[in-house]
């Protein structure tokens, strides 16, 4: 073991020790160990399977932080482990019933056979696969595989600016540290600096992020940014709006909520079939409009930019339009009359009504849906954007899914595509846990 990895380990063995010592209510060295054992252990299973190559002299010094940052990751997952063991136990539920309702332990496990053999074979198992490809250099066309320790991951780093990219990230630390902070001290803080301060936080990371690619990947992960963003900031909005006149007590209403359902059940590549139609500027609708009222065609959104992403997010807002439509109507019929009644008889406005009274009724749903549509926006506008624009003009809406299925069809490169799809997971997660944390807490249930 190279003598850099095995400092790392100490050190995260150490500040293991010293985070969990400070939790639980178990005994201190017990405390102590486990928060050893879990941070020195993570940050060895991260290190082990590639043997320490991050350290060897033949890589570059990003190869050798890259090698750091993973080994910090996988601390940091072995502590919250460790917390997780020495939290306090649950008492046991004192009106529970004595006898087990199963009389064999192996009966659940029977009875979950069949989704634990579908998770293994179509979920974990090509996990491992992707995770092990991109440590290799393989091809579809060659059975070969031959190590390139962290490579395929290190390639797409290449900072213009490095300082710059350090200084947003040790603004979002400080940033994420700040949140902590203030989370702790409760109601004395008002929710509104609690908001600006996680909203900075974020949004340093996630430049110091398109600081660190190389140009071309930085183009990527700005345009999946754009769409994304887009695409789930306007779906919500336009949808809630959709949805709340809707909901109206108006003739034929339940005909009408049927219909704007129906765009849910079509695929993407129908949806930019449809949309191609549409903003075509040779024989589209919209062309033909333009040309008949105003006198002049429309641009060719597949030779402009941000016509072309523009084109991208509405038909991707207008697939994912009927599913948050079904949430938000079946929303709406569960908020309390009374609740709107009070606030028109305290003199509220209908805005104020919508958005006092029915936007924090509807937070439960709304937090459920960004999550899902970013799932969507991250990974499932691939068929929308191959049939639109095939990634172009000019890389304008080439986002990181269609980036990912691109290299596995040009060029076969199973490595490069599997760390690329690893970027793209760890950027989600990051993004869900940083939305559960911000915005989580401010749901309001009931």
């Amino acid at each position: 073991m190279p003598l850099p990895a095995l400092f790392a380990i100490l050190v995260a063995a150490l500040v293991g020790a010293a985070v969990v010592a400070r939790s639980g209510t178990r005994s201190l060295p017990l405390r102590a160990l486990a928060g050893a054992l879990g941070g020195g252990l993570g940050a060895l299973a991260v290190s082990a399977p590639i043997d320490f190559c991050t350290f060897s002299d033949e890589y570059e010094t990003k190869d050798y932080v890259f090698g750091l940052v993973l080994m910090a990751a996988g601390a940091a997952a072995g502590i919250a482990a460790a917390r997780a063991a020495m939290a306090p136990e649950r008492k046991p539920d004192t009106n529970a019933t004595s006898h087990s309702v199963w009389r064999n332990w192996w009966m659940p496990w029977l009875l979950l056979s069949p989704t634990l053999a579908v998770l293994v074979v179509f979920l974990y198992w090509p996990a491992i696969e992707t995770i092990r490809y991109s440590t290799k250099l393989a091809r579809l066309s060659n059975p070969k595989q031959v190590d390139r320790c962290v490579y395929n991951f290190t390639e797409l780093i290449g900072p213009s600016r490095p300082w710059l990219a350090l200084v947003l990230a040790g603004l979002g630390m400080v940033g994420i540290a700040a949140g902590v902070l203030l989370d702790r001290q409760g109601r004395r803080v008002a929710r509104s600096a609690r908001t600006i301060v996680s909203a900075v936080s974020a949004i340093s990371l996630f430049a110091a992020l398109a600081f660190i690619f190389t140009d071309d990947y930085r183009q990527v992960y700005v345009v999946t940014m754009i769409i994304s963003v887009g695409t789930v900031v306007g779906g919500l909005v336009i949808s809630l709006g959709i949805a709340f006149i809707a909901y109206q007590p108006i003739r034929g209403a339940s005909v009408y909520r049927t219909l704007l359902i129906w765009p849910y059940a079509i695929s993407p590549p129908i949806a930019g079939l449809l949309f191609f139609v549409i903003f075509d500027a040779n024989t589209g609708i919209i062309d033909h409009w333009t040309t008949t009222l105003l006198d002049t065609g429309l641009a060719d959104y597949r030779t402009t930019p941000v016509l072309a992403q523009l084109v991208v997010i509405i038909a991707s807002i207008w697939k994912t339009l009927g599913y948050n439509l079904l949430f938000y109507v079946a929303g709406l019929q569960t908020i309390p009359p009374d609740q709107v009644e009070a606030a028109m008889i305290d003199g509220a406005s209908a805005w104020q009504r919508f958005r006092y009274v029915v936007i924090p009724a509807l937070s439960p749903i709304t937090f459920f849906l960004i999550v899902t549509n970013l799932t969507y926006a991250f990974f499932e506008t691939y068929g929308t954007i191959d049939y639109l624009t095939k990634g172009g003009p000019a890389g304008a809406t080439n986002v990181a899914m269609y980036e990912i299925i691109q290299v596995f069809n040009t060029g076969g490169d199973l490595g490069r595509g599997s760390a690329q799809s690893m970027i793209l997971f760890a950027g989600v997660v990051g993004l869900t846990m940083w939305q559960f944390r911000s915005t989580g807490r401010r749901v309001t249930y009931g």
